[in-house]
């Protein structure tokens, strides 16, 4: 309860330098009244999807929404506030002068001023739109993403060899069945030797995916589709009433994934032979630093390996690859993560800015790196969580293509 209130105090303090921007700007009391519904609604559906309608930390579109509506709103505030309050100090300060030096016994404070209410709110809108564009273009904005990565002890039959990798789905976050199937088509239409999905396929629950499992399904690629299991996919966020319900939960999730012709990993690999050759397909369950998940075990998973196999590693957390397989004798060529999302917020131009918050989380957080000889591709996700939108961290198909030798300077 006290969260609430100390919530709802902050609110309100935030809100009310949005109203004094929006009547020093404008005298229309339509404007002000419409300024004060909308505070007001945007808190209350946020108070209600997440008391009322809540299941612990169940994320649905609707509380989503809610979250997201909320957050575009006190960022909106938010930036209002340092630039008002500074201008309200700046006024005391000159009253206080005017009283002190020209004893003026009368105590006033000036006039908010027009033209800073004005530049204020001209500030505040830029990620107030952007995150509403976010919610309504940004979470469908799919890019493919292409990389070529050298390896000098790559299998010559495997030279040219090429990965798609998806990741972080969160299917109970879906609204547009339209958009989903552009993007699974566009995944489809990479043609890759082989498919890779790096974990989390719902938010919470396995029932999330029924309805999008048949068209999940029409993922294919000629040396097949390999899975494994994210954070999210084992139901530690919900409230089960038995230990055996959150078992089934996770079991059905499994088996939906069979249904679909993926191949899951469960701390278990897999080899792809071609022309007497081969390359081992490694996946481990989820491995995240601090308080994630560790059901990740890669002495399990590397059991039928040899320290000469060429390895693709499949582990959903990044976090993992710092902490112990870039460490591991084994030497995993490149490993297949996600996880971060790139926070879903963020600024990137190719060879200019590549930046987001997830950096203060993450040392590897979106994109490819190098360490020790050895190579982590962290996808950006396909869906989204939380927040329903994207900005400027887009959602990501990326296309991994393998080349023997030495990449050329």
């Amino acid at each position: 309860m006290l969260r609430w209130i100390l919530f709802i105090v902050f609110y309100l303090i935030i809100s009310y330098y949005g109203f004094q921007a929006m009547k020093t700007v404008t005298k229309n009391s339509w404007i002000h009244y419409i300024f004060i519904a909308l505070t007001l609604f945007v808190a209350a559906n946020f108070i209600v999807q997440f008391t009322v309608y809540s299941e612990g930390r169940v994320l649905n579109p609707a509380k989503s929404y809610a979250f997201g509506f909320l957050l575009a709103f006190i960022s909106f505030n938010m930036v209002l506030v340092p630039i008002l309050l500074g201008e309200d100090i700046l006024r005391s300060i000159i009253s206080v002068y005017d009283k002190i030096v020209t004893k003026n016994d009368n105590f006033y404070l000036p006039s908010r001023r027009k033209f800073i209410s004005q530049v204020a709110l001209g500030l505040a809108a830029i990620p107030f739109t952007a995150l509403l564009y976010g919610m309504y273009r940004g979470k469908y904005r799919f890019r493919v993403l292409n990389y070529t990565l050298h390896f000098e002890d790559l299998p010559e039959a495997f030279d040219g060899y090429k990965i798609t990798q998806i990741s972080d789905i969160h299917s109970g976050s879906f609204d547009n069945k339209a958009k989903i199937e552009y993007g699974v088509n566009l995944i489809n239409e990479q043609e890759s030797d082989i498919i890779c999905f790096t974990g989390d396929m719902v938010n919470n629950k396995a029932s999330e995916m029924q309805d999008w499992k048949s068209l999940f399904g029409t993922l294919k690629a000629k040396d097949g589709v390999f899975s494994v299991l994210g954070n999210h996919d084992y139901g530690d966020y919900v409230d089960w009433p038995t230990p055996e319900a959150k078992t089934e939960n996770l079991n059905s999730l499994i088996q939906i994934q069979k249904d679909m012709g993926f191949d899951l990993l469960l701390n278990e690999s897999r080899f792809i032979e071609k022309n007497g050759q081969r390359i081992a397909i490694v996946g481990v369950e989820n491995w995240g630093k601090g308080g994630f998940k560790k059901a990740g075990d890669l002495k399990k998973a590397a059991q039928n390996l040899t320290t000469t196999d060429f390895k693709v590693l499949l582990s959903h957390d990044p976090s993992h690859w710092e902490e112990e397989v870039i460490k591991d004798d084994y030497n995993y060529h490149l490993t297949l993560s996600g996880h971060t999302h790139g926070m879903q917020f963020g600024i990137e131009i190719p060879g200019w800015i590549k930046w987001s918050p997830a950096k203060w989380r993450y040392k590897y957080w979106a994109g490819i790196y190098k360490e020790l000889g050895q190579y982590i591709n962290v996808n950006r996700g396909f869906g989204y969580l939380g927040y329903p939108g994207r900005v400027g961290i887009w959602p990501e198909v990326t296309v991994i293509e393998l080349k023997k030798g030495t990449a050329k300077s």
